[in-house]
């Protein structure tokens, strides 16, 4: 798709109910659940998405500043909520046979259980505390479907979601929202003479990191091979 085409007749498929927002950021395709999309004017067209800080899509949509809201239909499967709720996108691959289908801004649109999909570009952004909204333009929409629209109350009456037990572990939150287990990664030489090799992988891979830690480290050492400080 390459034209941005604004169906008036998406806005219809607006309900109360539940929505997989799509994302886009370093050729890496995310996608999460929320139930908050309202059309706020007719024009200029501006639809409104509040997204829970915790969701990583939050600080994807955050930076790029553009994503598609997909409207399921009473026809999705729980699997769909368990490929988009159950797991965060910062460490799950969302789209593990590829995306379907991709509107004119390049990110997924999800044809099979939706009934439209909405384009949209960030014009302002709301603190809410624990969640953000993010005020939008429409840049394109387009019908997919007549399926009915699944309502949150449908979800739940339709849906029953396991008790499951609470898990934790040591970690810690990033600037950025993510949780993480460390925030440096360490290259350390058992060696002297391969130190330059050392050096020369952290200076030649920082690029793999960037954004995802907060850097990587060598640390020569201080002798040669099966010497120690006393017999240097």
């Amino acid at each position: 798709m390459s034209e941005n085409i604004i169906d008036s007749k998406a806005m219809f498929k607006i309900g109360y109910g539940l929505y997989v927002l799509t994302t886009r950021e370093d050729l890496k395709d995310n996608g999460c659940i929320i139930n908050t999309a309202v059309q706020l004017t007719s024009n200029p067209l501006r639809v409104a998405v509040t997204v829970n800080k915790q969701n990583y899509s939050h600080w994807v949509l955050m930076r790029t500043g553009k994503c598609n809201v997909n409207c399921l239909t009473e026809a999705t499967p729980f699997s769909e909520f368990t490929r988009f709720g159950f797991a965060s996108g910062s460490d799950t691959n969302k789209f593990p046979q590829g995306v379907p289908m991709r509107s004119a801004n390049g990110i997924a649109v999800l044809p099979q259980y939706s009934n439209a999909f909405f384009s949209l570009a960030v014009e302002q952004y709301i603190d809410l505390d624990t969640h953000g909204m993010f005020i939008c333009t429409v840049t394109e929409a387009k019908v997919l479907s007549d399926g009915e629209t699944m309502t949150y109350s449908y979800n739940h009456q339709t849906f029953q979601l396991p008790e499951v037990e609470g898990k934790t572990f040591q970690g810690y939150r990033r600037a950025d929202g993510r949780c993480a287990i460390r925030n440096e990664l360490w290259i350390i030489p058992a060696v002297g003479c391969v130190n330059g090799v050392a050096q020369q992988l952290a200076a030649e891979n920082q690029h793999l990191v960037k954004g995802s830690i907060e850097g990587l480290y060598t640390f020569p050492h201080p002798f040669g091979c099966s010497q120690m400080g006393g017999d240097h």
